[in-house]
């Protein structure tokens, strides 16, 4: 894809810099961060920012508690290529490093700061095949060793205000599942994991930490929203709404709090299977949150052999695109999350 085609041409941005807009209420309350383009081809975000923040300096909106930040392209030089990924993919292994080795190692020791500085998180998102848009959820309370976490209550709360019925958990122990499936791979084959950079980082045991991974761990809640398809033209209007709903459920703005979700469903991510050769093929135009049935053939590596689901349940994020090492699909089941409220 080449660069997209923005509705608002004069607004640039930067490849040497990350652009953050804040407006700071004179009332104490909730610090929100607000993230589009995190992957540069994602763009209904960055729309949504552009809109929101032009309303704000109309005085139409005021912040009168708290602060929020915009980043409206977190991830510059993808998004100036209209790419998902600048050299890697920014939403996987996000943290701090001292030796940077890669564009998005930069942005991540800038925007790991940022979000330490910040209580909730908005993360606005798109995906590849045409689908129902959804909002990405952490893990109930635990103190296990993988993502420790103590503010379920207010995250299900933020997730059922943000006008969007489909809700998914699952997202880092899937991802340990699929880390631990390319490590058993590389071993098999006697491959060297560290031989190579992209090989290092998807087999890292931090492989799924992306900006709500990352901000659970500094005691901050967060939701990853997928607005829709990339190109679909209501999802900029989707993340805009959503980015009021979070202001006034916050009460960043004077504004009712808006009624949660009445009938959510809820679904969990438990596998995700990778493309491992350029010759691998889904077996049909698989779109997201399509119901799969046990034993049906998903798709069909170059050699021939079927990919079947063991189960029944849904496919995810089908990529037929996708390179080979990445993930090809994700798999989820029905979920018990919200008891009687779902």
């Amino acid at each position: 894809m080449n660069a997209p085609a923005h509705d608002v041409p004069d607004v640039q941005y930067s490849t040497s810099q990350l652009k953050v807009i804040q407006y700071v209420g004179l009332q104490p309350g909730v610090r929100l961060i607000v993230l589009g383009a995190v992957h540069g081809n994602e763009t209904c975000g960055t729309r949504a920012i552009e809109r929101i923040t032009r309303e704000i300096d109309a005085g139409e909106l005021t912040i009168v508690r708290g602060s929020v930040s915009f980043v409206p392209v977190t991830n510059p030089l993808a998004y100036s290529r209209g790419h998902r990924a600048g050299d890697r993919n920014l939403n996987r292994n996000l943290r701090v490093t001292a030796t940077p080795q890669d564009f998005e190692d930069h942005i991540a020791n800038r925007l790991c700061p940022l979000l330490d500085a910040h209580d909730v998180l908005l993360d606005l998102h798109s995906f590849h095949t045409a689908s129902e848009a959804f909002a990405m959820l952490g893990p109930q309370d635990n103190d296990g060793p993988l993502e420790p976490f103590a503010r379920a209550t207010q995250e299900e709360a933020f997730a059922l205000r943000l006008g969007v019925r489909r809700i998914v958990e699952g997202w880092l122990d899937t991802y340990a599942r699929g880390v631990a499936h390319r490590v058993a791979r590389a071993e098999a084959a006697g491959t060297n994991i560290d031989s190579a950079r992209q090989q290092q980082l998807n087999t890292d045991p931090a492989y799924g930490v992306g900006t709500t991974e990352y901000m659970r761990s500094r005691g901050g809640c967060a939701i990853t929203l997928e607005c829709g398809q990339h190109e679909d033209p209501a999802a900029p209007d989707l993340a805009w709404r959503a980015i009021r709903n979070t202001l006034a459920h916050f009460r960043l703005i004077d504004a009712p709090d808006p009624a949660p979700v009445a009938q959510p469903e809820v679904l969990r991510l438990h596998d995700v299977i990778d493309r491992l050769h350029p010759g691998d093929t889904l077996a049909r135009e698989w779109r997201s949150f399509d119901k799969v049935a046990a034993g049906e053939r998903i798709g069909t590596r170059h050699d021939g052999t079927p990919v079947l689901a063991e189960e029944a349940g849904y496919v995810v994020f089908p990529n037929p695109g996708a390179l080979a090492g990445q993930e090809w699909f994700y798999l989820a089941r029905g979920s018990g999350r919200f008891g009687e409220r779902a």
